[in-house]
């Protein structure tokens, strides 16, 4: 199988220059990409001069995660995608356990490997850590991460497990199923769109897995800090965007109110903790889900499964009042 490693860049010269290394090194069977989302800076001129192996794609806009990955990925030939955030520092023999559990599963479609705190590299990083999973509620959460609790790497997902959703911070997807799927749904923008992405992958009869023995570190929030009212905003919207999408049933409309429901107790949290901002956010959040309504309706006629898409109802209940923080305990 070809593999292409693809780094989406925006005004990121300085996350090149610290991680680019390590991929060039340790991804002799793949070909590296760095597509450019229409930088100011002089990432481009940096990547061409210092790294003659790297391709590079130029997109014409900053269409945010979704649409720059969608442009990017359009022309290549590969038989596997590997979406990879600049922040991003891979390890030795990174590619080849998760190719593998490709060629040997071909239900297997998409995949991530351990995703480890890049600043403390004895626990899991919060933007996918050992797979991702959602609630019923649309709230997502991880093995070794739940909500802020990052669990200590010990080894005890060193395995091949099945998922519900695969990292966008470093994504393996078969070329083929992507397209086939959609591509990632560029009305997201940023965040959460590679759980809508496996979630149709999904539908359609394929695995997502996450592969203990490859290990990368995240950096995290490098492009869009956890502080930033933006993330909260995508976060809050792109749930509720998740569910009517991909959801079948009028339970969905339920589990929607319910979610709708606790986003507002959370804005109001974020309010008596002196943040204003996420507060708005959470409001802007939910009128651009109102907006958006007539468009993802038409969506959901076309997406929507009967796919069982969470194994814990609410991870909300279980995490802060039954205090259970860690997966394991679920």
């Amino acid at each position: 199988m070809k593999v292409a490693v693809v780094i989406l860049n925006w005004n990121g010269k300085d996350l090149l220059e610290k991680f680019l290394p390590s991929v060039v090194a340790f991804s002799k069977e793949a070909t590296v990409y760095v597509a450019d989302n229409a930088s100011t800076d002089d990432s481009v001129s940096f990547v061409s001069e210092n790294f003659k192996t790297v391709k590079i794609i130029q997109n014409k806009v900053n269409g945010g995660y979704a649409k720059g990955y969608n442009d990017a990925l359009k022309n290549l030939s590969e038989n596997i995608f590997v979406l990879l955030n600049s922040d991003v520092e891979v390890t030795e023999n990174w590619l080849q356990p998760v190719i593998s559990e490709f060629e040997k599963d071909t239900s297997a479609v998409a995949a991530q490997p351990k995703i480890i705190d890049y600043k403390n590299k004895e626990y899991f990083e919060y933007a996918g850590a050992a797979g991702g999973f959602i609630d019923k509620y649309g709230y997502p959460y991880c093995r070794g991460r739940i909500f802020n609790t990052l669990e200590k790497d010990k080894g005890q997902y060193d395995t091949v497990s099945e998922i519900f959703w695969a990292s966008g911070a470093c994504l393996f997807v078969k070329a083929e199923a992507f397209r086939k799927a959609g591509e990632l749904d560029e009305d997201y923008f940023a965040h959460q769109e590679e759980i809508d992405l496996c979630w149709r992958l999904q539908s359609k009869g394929g695995k997502i897995l996450c592969v203990g023995a490859s290990k990368v570190y995240h950096v995290g929030g490098a492009t869009l800090a956890a502080q930033n009212p933006k993330k909260t905003f995508y976060n809050f919207r792109n749930s509720l965007l998740n569910l009517l999408k991909n959801s079948k049933g009028t339970c969905t409309f339920c589990s929607i109110f319910v979610r709708m429901v606790l986003d507002g107790i959370a804005a109001f949290q974020f309010l008596f903790q002196g943040k204003p901002r996420h507060f708005m956010a959470v409001v802007k959040a939910h009128l651009s889900f109102y907006g958006l309504l007539p468009k993802f309706l038409k969506k959901r006629k076309e997406n929507a499964s009967q796919l069982k898409y969470f194994k814990t109802k609410s991870i909300v209940f279980q995490y802060f009042i039954l205090k259970k923080k860690h997966f394991d305990k679920l």
